[in-house]
């Protein structure tokens, strides 16, 4: 914005914010992406490929298609001929207005015009051939002597412009002071390069070439490199277009070109800049050619634009196809649009959002991992889940994942991070209007309440739990489809626990081939195991030694299982697998279970699949430890396994129906 006040009405002008992000943009909502990542990740996929996957999905390949799409409508709508067929048009012309004054002028001897006719008549089929046949010929109109002219005029433009983008414009109508101009900067341009090659140049040499040439130069290089970028970009392109047409074209042009301008020295210095240039920058891709079929023609600088483009739109295609946020969002938006930049932009600010907002983190190796704050509150999500199916079985939300910790004592305490306990309203608000009275800094705003004027109601602890979580992680959970909802079952447990009832302690144990005691963060990240073994045997004994640690806690023993016991720990360490299963394994798992609850250990068993054994199995075990069997639908469980817990925390414990 600027303004100008000279004692009339003031006015101001409004142009884009070019100041870095637009300060006035909504927030990037993680949430979506969040949920999405967090998806693939339970699934076993790493946060890196979950994050791409995800940037994939949400903008990334589509853009991928358009940008492929964009490529194919260059290729099928232009062809190369464009230059050949200009000099066509105009050679044409210059003969049909040769032919007519040939007829008109009386003056001319018969002999004279004879020879000139036969010499028009017979050339050579060949544009190049032709053009370079007549370049001695003695024109007797004036308007076929101004044609053939642009001819030579039209070739030195189109074969600067290969070079330069913007030369044929730029030149048209040229003096020979201008193309005089444009020899002089094409044999700086080759002695700067010669002495870069060489490690001679210095930062004076580039400084005074640009002073100088500056003008042709629209990319506005800040040093010899990044003007050899430009360069060889554009050169390289150049020699793929020509690489891409027919021989015939190809031949005509070279042809044609050595005619441009009627000058050899320019061609030489030219041929020398491309040379210079790739043997400068030989990764370049000079070899490349492509495929055009439409019908519109370009001429020679309009067609190495055209290759240029391709060759962006391959790289864009790449990076989109990857994933990557550190995308040319300038070639972005060039090729497709202004909309697909801001979506590309969008998408690149998720990803900071969540480095930077503390959902991920890297690895001391480099790589990421869903951090603290994201398993909060991916627990958070899932557990409201929970909540809700909760409440759709009891007809009324369920009042118990308040998560009281016990009876009101009757004073209050300033609040902690993890507090779930209500206000003390009254407390809080004293505390406000004292803090503001202090600082002398009451206004007619009134007063604001601060997080550190808040009080919560003080309670007494009630009995405290010591809570196991076993969950099945054989080869089954994963081929069939369980092994998420296993984990967001132990994610909404895990959040319930640690934010509403954290006097309790959980373990997560995983039971497979072998069990493991894990934390939350190893599970989400854990991926499927694809051996064979159920050690429920082994899982029991981890979660025994686990109460033995809290003896005065009330202890609560949860397993998430999909098959019978295929496997026990032997006593040297090992695992023993046998399916069907062995009667060592069965007696084993059976006496461990019998150690675990005579600790007062109260089991449930949420059993997953149909399998009418298993169902037997389990039921059995429950019977004989005075348990219960759950069998809830995937979509359920962690509602099932969160109502469970809550339901062994009541007072008293008493019965309810969860059917």
């Amino acid at each position: 914005m600027s303004n100008a006040h000279t004692g009339g009405p003031r006015r101001s002008r409004y142009g884009r914010y070019t100041g870095g992000p637009d300060p006035l943009a909504p927030p990037v909502d993680v949430s979506t992406a969040l949920d999405a990542i967090a998806e693939d990740v339970m699934a076993g996929y790493s946060p890196e490929h979950a994050l791409r996957e995800y940037l994939r999905r949400a903008g990334f390949d589509d853009l991928a298609r358009k940008a492929m799409e964009r490529r194919r409508e260059l290729l099928q709508r232009h062809n190369l001929g464009g230059t050949l067929k200009e000099v066509k048009k105009l050679l044409d012309e210059a003969v049909l207005a040769e032919r007519g004054q040939l007829a008109r002028d009386i003056t001319m001897e018969d002999t004279d015009r004879d020879f000139r006719e036969l010499q028009l008549n017979n050339l050579p089929t060949s544009t190049a051939a032709a053009v370079r046949e007549l370049s001695n010929y003695d024109w007797q109109a004036t308007d076929a002597r101004e044609k053939f002219s642009q001819i030579k005029d039209l070739l030195g433009r189109e074969v600067l412009d290969q070079r330069f983008a913007g030369m044929k414009q730029a030149l048209e109508g040229a003096t020979d002071e201008d193309r005089a101009a444009i020899k002089e900067m094409l044999q700086d341009l080759n002695t700067l390069l010669a002495k870069h090659r060489s490690g001679a140049d210095t930062t004076a040499d580039f400084a005074e070439f640009m002073a100088r040439h500056g003008q042709h130069f629209p990319e506005n290089p800040q040093n010899v490199d990044e003007l050899i970028d430009a360069m060889a970009k554009r050169s390289a392109a150049a020699q793929r277009m020509l690489n891409s047409m027919s021989e015939e074209q190809r031949q005509e042009l070279m042809e044609l070109s050595a005619q441009a301008f009627g000058s050899p020295e320019l061609m030489a210095e030219l041929a020398q800049l491309d040379g210079n240039l790739q043997s400068l920058r030989p990764d370049l891709g000079w070899s490349g050619a492509e495929d055009f079929s439409g019908d519109q023609g370009l001429g020679l600088g309009d067609g190495t634009g055209a290759v240029q483009d391709l060759a962006e739109l391959d790289s864009l295609s790449d990076q989109l196809s990857q994933a990557h946020t550190d995308i040319d969002l300038d070639a972005l938006t060039r090729q497709l649009g202004e909309e697909a930049g801001v979506n590309a932009r969008t998408l690149a600010e998720i990803e900071r959002a969540m480095k930077e907002g503390g959902l991920l983190r890297n690895r001391a190796d480099g790589s990421l991992r869903l951090s603290p704050q994201a398993m909060r509150r991916l627990g958070k999500t899932l557990l409201q889940d929970a909540a809700q199916q909760l409440s759709s079985r009891t007809g009324a939300r369920d009042a118990r994942l308040a998560g009281a910790s016990g009876e009101p004592t009757g004073s209050s305490r300033a609040w902690e991070f993890g507090d779930t306990q209500p206000w003390d309203v009254t407390t809080t608000v004293k505390n406000a209007i004292q803090r503001t009275a202090a600082s002398g800094r009451v206004s007619d705003e009134g007063v604001r309440i601060e997080v550190r004027d808040v009080e919560v109601v003080e309670t007494e602890t009630r009995t405290q739990s010591a809570v196991v979580l076993l969950v099945d992680t054989s080869y089954s959970m994963a081929a069939e489809g369980r092994w998420v909802p296993m984990k967001k079952t132990a994610l909404a447990l895990h959040h319930l626990i640690s934010t509403r009832f954290r006097g309790d302690q959980l373990a997560l144990i995983s039971f497979g081939r072998m069990a493991v005691n894990l934390d939350i963060e190893e599970l989400t990240a854990m991926p499927p195991v694809r051996e064979q073994g159920t050690n429920l045997h082994h899982g029991l004994l981890l979660a025994e030694r686990f109460f033995a640690k809290h003896p005065t806690m009330e202890p609560t023993l949860l397993i998430v299982t999909d098959g019978e016991p295929t496997a026990h720990l032997e006593s040297q360490g090992d695992a023993w697998f046998n399916w069907p299963t062995d009667p060592e394994t069965l007696n084993k798992t059976v006496t461990q279970l019998d150690r675990v609850t005579r600790r007062g250990a109260r089991t449930t068993f949420f059993r997953l699949g149909d399998d009418p054994g298993l169902e037997r199995f389990l039921g059995q075990l429950a019977d004989r430890v005075d348990g219960r069997v759950t069998s809830p639908d995937l979509e359920d469980l962690g509602a099932a396994v969160v109502g469970e817990y809550l339901r062994f925390r009541e007072s008293g414990y008493e019965e309810m129906d969860w059917s």
